[in-house]
């Protein structure tokens, strides 16, 4: 969530306040703050799922890290290892175990690393008696299972992160306009009170509460 839009959240919280404290005075009651508060309960929903999204996306991305280790420092170096070994009596097999590049996006490694589990499964026997683990197809398989799990988490994770922050600014721009009505609400009831006027300015303030200048230090005694 930007900065701008953070502070107007905050505002619409603080507003929302004022008016519940005042309820009793003549300001909360009425359609108007039922339609706020329904505003900011729904910003503030939006506001956690968007976070949920950013949270999802960033885990996805560091799950996804390891497993890409894994694939290309163990489990496929160790079939393009039993793949070369078999290449030299069947020149067949020459590219087809060959490892990915560390500098592929993720879409294109996980392709590849499928490709060699294929033609690795089409060719177990073959590899089995050249020295691979009977297990080792096994634990690639899941391992690429879980990598593209990775890939659907982050896309899941965008979605409602760029979903709720469309939504987010939506909401963000009808409670501004319910702040404007609110504000000739509150004029309307308290224009006379200093006190309670300077309370609601600094309510919705975007950029924060006014906060009260600390006196000067006396000057000290000569």
């Amino acid at each position: 969530m930007n900065a701008v839009l953070r502070r107007r959240l905050e505002m619409a919280v603080r507003v929302r306040d004022f008016l519940r404290a005042h309820k009793t005075e003549g300001v909360g009651d009425g359609t108007a703050l039922a339609h706020f508060e329904e505003l900011v309960a729904r910003a503030e929903t939006l506001a956690g799922q968007q976070r949920a999204g950013v949270v999802a996306t960033r885990s996805a991305t560091l799950q996804r890290g390891g497993l890409r280790r894994a694939l290309q420092t163990k489990l496929l170096r160790y079939l393009a290892a039993v793949g070369a070994v078999a290449a030299k009596g069947n020149l067949e097999l020459t590219a087809q175990f060959r490892l990915p590049h560390n500098g592929t996006s993720s879409v294109s490694f996980l392709s590849t690393a499928r490709g060699m589990l294929e033609k690795a499964t089409a060719r177990k026997d073959l590899l089995v008696g050249q020295g691979m683990s009977e297990t080792l197809l096994d634990d690639l398989a899941a391992t690429i299972g879980d990598f593209e799990q990775t890939l659907e988490a982050t896309r899941a994770g965008r979605r409602d992160h760029v979903g709720a922050s469309a939504d987010l600014v939506a909401v963000a721009a009808e409670i501004a306009e319910q702040v404007r009505l609110l504000d000739g609400l509150v004029r309307y009831r308290f224009g006379e009170n200093a006190e309670l006027m300077g309370a609601w300015a600094s309510a919705r303030n975007v950029l924060g509460p006014f906060k009260a200048k600390e006196a000067a230090p006396a000057p000290a005694a000569s």
